[in-house]
């Protein structure tokens, strides 16, 4: 296909990892598919790019990629994107170096025992509630996998899935508690509640509010058994993969053309127009990543019924996210109790009342100076060729408010990315002025500006809490992937499950589709990942 063609099979709104990811099914098919992308790059959160300085590869958004290992598109290689297209995973060990307020400091893992014994030095009750975590979610894992990766609708309900397992009736309730009640109830050291805390908040949800009781579970095991897995080459290798997968497919990746109007005749959704006026039409389907939200504005409100505007005027983008970016000649390296250490995953947390008072503070639009969750991402440390010999790209990320009560962003940002800074330095010493190279910050407003869909600055997809998940999410009714308007699709983090580098969204999304085709899904996700089901790339 060439840039000129103006039309496909089908037409791909966004080329984030899971809209790709879609297209990469379909294309196994032997359906053309053709991706835009409002970037100059592909990849959405998923990218890898020269942001500061010439070799200094910095993952834009998302750096680790614990959660899409768990996604049978890489788990059987249904694309034949480790053995063909050289998607390789680090797991760092150590998995986490995290500080706490008082100077102490927590060391993870790969090793189950040890981190079990680093627990002890706190409580040697936690120790035997840590193992308890692990052992009790290695129970259930399946039930909440099989969930995350079944579209709404094709299969049970995670309520009555837990319903028929021996202990369903405590994680029926587990899973509707907050992380804060969860982790209260079964640990008792401080240190042990904040770091599971730190823990759970990995995915940007409120650990204070109903509904993410799980994430205490989930995260921890799965950090336990992948540690904080990153690719090698930068996140950008995801999107590598499956942009060559596409292209060996017979389909295409158009950049710098932002999808502004879906395209309706007859009703249906028949293409889209980019911001410079160019149609691209689908003979078959449309399929969108665009945040739900835009979506909605990109065809007549009449195109969309009552109620799936109230679900989208009343859905929550979610937290947003403070990041700055560093060139270094060091590590950080903290100052432990054991001595110096180092961890791609790293960061400060606060105390179990510093999270409650932090999901106040986001609800209530107050700045948070001091934020409870730090993470503190030095992916040289496992990936040294993402920088030139010996130095380093760190990331400091927390969460923050969008709307500033005075001030704006641009006369605030480096004074708080500042303050952020000198707060790590009270654990990791050695990361002076003189190893920093060049840094770069990115307020909420600077995140929503390089990509609109993060709408607020939120990259998670938004609030995963009850309200917003399963078969409510983005909209209830519309949770299947299908969108009101016949002939268009929806994937992305703000269909089920969510956000994060999971691919879920995207396999999910290519269920449906292949479904509605009159393929059958197991069938195209299972064959051989060089062959298209569907004969050669359609003409």
């Amino acid at each position: 296909m060439t840039e000129a063609s103006a039309t496909a099979d089908i037409v791909v709104a966004g080329a984030g990892h899971n809209s790709l990811l879609a297209a990469c099914y379909l294309a196994k098919a032997g359906y053309r598919c053709l991706v835009l992308d409002a970037r100059h790059i592909p990849g959405g959160g998923a990218a890898t790019e020269e942001l500061l300085l010439p070799g200094f590869g910095i993952d834009t958004c998302a750096t680790g990629h614990t959660m899409i290992r768990v996604n049978p598109a890489l788990m059987a290689d249904e694309l034949g994107l480790i053995a063909g297209y050289g998607l390789t995973y680090a797991e760092p060990d150590p998995v986490e170096q995290v500080a706490f307020p008082d100077g102490e400091q927590f060391t993870m893992w790969l090793d189950r025992e040890r981190t079990i014994e680093e627990v002890a030095r706190f409580s040697r009750a936690d120790a035997d509630a840590y193992r308890r975590l692990l052992d009790e979610y290695d129970q259930v894992k399946a039930i909440f996998s099989r969930w995350q990766f079944t579209p709404a609708g094709f299969g049970p309900l995670l309520e009555e899935m837990l319903a028929e397992h021996p202990r369903g009736r405590i994680w029926a309730r587990r899973r509707q508690l907050s992380a804060v009640e969860v982790v209260k109830h079964e640990f008792t050291s401080r240190h042990i509640q904040a770091f599971l805390l730190w823990m759970a908040f990995q995915v940007f949800q409120p650990v204070d509010v109903p509904g993410s009781g799980v994430l205490p579970y989930q995260q921890t095991f799965g950090r336990q058994q992948r540690s904080w897995s990153i690719p090698i080459g930068g996140s950008g290798r995801l999107t590598a993969a499956l942009t060559g997968y596409l292209e060996d497919h017979g389909s295409a990746i158009l950049c710098d053309r932002r999808v502004t109007r879906l395209l309706l005749e007859d009703g249906r959704c028949v293409g889209v127009q980019t911001q410079d006026g160019e149609q691209y039409r689908a003979s078959v389907a449309v399929v969108s990543t665009i945040h739900a939200k835009h979506l909605r504005d990109m065809a007549p409100a009449s195109a969309w019924p009552e109620e799936f505007h109230y679900g989208i005027d009343t859905y929550d983008v979610g937290v947003p996210g403070f990041a700055t970016y560093y060139c270094t000649t060091a590590p950080p390296v903290f100052a432990s109790a054991a001595g110096p250490r180092s961890a791609v995953s790293a960061g400060l947390a606060g105390w179990p009342e510093d999270f409650i008072g932090m999901g106040a503070d986001l609800r209530a639009g107050r700045f948070i100076t001091d934020p409870p969750w730090v993470l503190v991402a030095t992916p040289t440390l496992a990936d040294p060729g993402r920088a030139p010999a010996g130095q380093h790209t760190v990331k400091i990320l927390t969460p923050q408010i969008y709307e500033l009560p005075t001030g704006t962003w641009d006369t605030v940002k480096e004074g708080h990315a500042r303050h952020l800074l000198e707060k790590l330095r009270r654990h990791a010493p050695n990361l002076t002025d003189e190893t920093i190279l060049g840094h770069l910050t990115k307020s909420p407003a600077d995140i929503e500006q390089l990509n609109p869909h993060m709408i607020h600055g939120a990259f998670h997809g938004g609030n995963r809490g009850p309200a917003f998940s399963g078969p409510l999410r983005p909209a209830p009714g519309w949770a299947s992937h299908r969108m009101p308007i016949p002939g268009l699709y929806q994937t992305g983090g703000s269909t089920h499950p969510g956000g994060s580098i999971t691919g879920a969204p995207g396999r999910n999304a290519a269920i449906v589709l292949l479904t509605d085709l009159g393929h059958d899904p197991a069938k195209v996700m299972s064959a051989p990942a060089s062959s298209a089901i569907g004969g050669e790339p359609r003409a």
